[in-house]
């Protein structure tokens, strides 16, 4: 079954950049997971890059972050035949009406840009729509899944404008603690892009049972990791498709389950996922075990479309 496919967290433009050390490349054609030729094979295609950054990490992160803001922008041009920025939920509609596949861009850690919140308007204008409040790091707006602490008053101050402002806030990364501070005060649908569930693979990076049902009562969605260590200790891919049925043995509805691979941000996928072109290999494994067609048309597709519509401008 070839469903389109939204993808709501890759780290392609980091590897594209040439800042995770492999060579430069292009967009259209390339090694690592996501390349648009692949996607090409799919019958539509949206996916949300990253621009990442972390003070762990050994670079100046302003300047990484203006380095992958400028090498996706600019691979998305000079592809602008197959790929282009999607401001909106009707941008994503009206490219995938002429063929064409959508690219939103998102913020894994504002590092980039000092974690000030005063920057995400400029940051929104320029087309970014998911922010996380940071990576593995403890930062002057949250402490994360590696170091617990939560929310400080800069970091709710982060939340309030991201939401003002129509940017969704992603808590993929964040600490237990971070978690809850947020469901506290948000005023938006919260997603977490890139996380399973912990129930099946017990790793701080995926939810708890009950992260995942309060984020549904956002009118959030929690989107499908690929990456072999947040799967399971025997990552195939029925234990991939055990993180989907056990979310919706809590939430049947099957409305607030997306995708968000993780694609080019890890080095092993779960068995039988090489790169993007297998995605369909994973909604026909969930029909084998009894999701209807339409179910799994929402989780690929419709959930994530929903969520976008609920902040678009």
């Amino acid at each position: 079954m070839n469903f389109p496919v939204f993808d709501l967290h890759c780290d392609t433009a980091y590897v594209l950049s040439g800042l995770s050390g492999k060579p430069k490349a292009s967009l259209r054609n390339n090694d690592g997971h996501i390349d648009l030729s692949r996607a090409s094979t799919l019958s539509n295609y949206a996916q949300c890059f990253a621009c990442f950054t972390s003070p762990l990490e050994k670079y100046n992160p302003v300047d990484a972050f203006e380095k992958q803001l400028s090498t996706i922008i600019r691979e998305i041009e000079t592809n602008a035949d197959l790929i282009r920025i999607a401001y909106n939920a009707s941008d994503i509609d009206e490219n995938a009406k002429n063929g064409i596949m959508s690219a939103i861009l998102t913020i894994e850690g504002p590092a980039g840009f000092g974690f000030d919140p005063e920057l995400l308007g400029d940051l929104y204008n320029v087309g970014f729509r998911i922010t996380t409040l940071g990576w593995n790091e403890n930062n002057p707006l949250t402490g994360s899944n590696q170091t617990g602490g939560g929310l400080t008053d800069l970091g709710s101050a982060y939340v309030r404008e991201a939401q003002r402002l129509g940017m969704l806030v992603d808590v993929s990364h964040i600490s237990d603690e971070g978690f809850w501070d947020i469901m506290d005060i948000t005023q938006a649908p919260i997603v977490a892009t890139h996380s399973n569930s912990r129930s099946i693979c017990d790793v701080s990076r995926n939810l708890s049972d009950e992260m995942f049902l309060a984020i549904c009562r956002t009118g959030g969605v929690a989107g499908i990791n690929m990456y072999s260590a947040f799967v399971g200790e025997d990552p195939t891919l029925d234990r991939l498709c055990d993180h989907i049925l056990h979310f919706m043995e809590l939430d049947p509805s099957g409305k607030h389950i997306s995708l968000g691979g993780d694609l080019d941000g890890c080095d092993t996928l779960c068995h039988g996922i090489a790169n993007i072109a297998d995605y369909p290999r994973i909604a026909g494994r969930l029909i084998e075990r009894g999701l209807s067609e339409q179910t799994v048309q929402d989780i690929f597709w419709n959930n994530a479309m929903e969520v976008f519509k609920k902040c678009s401008t």
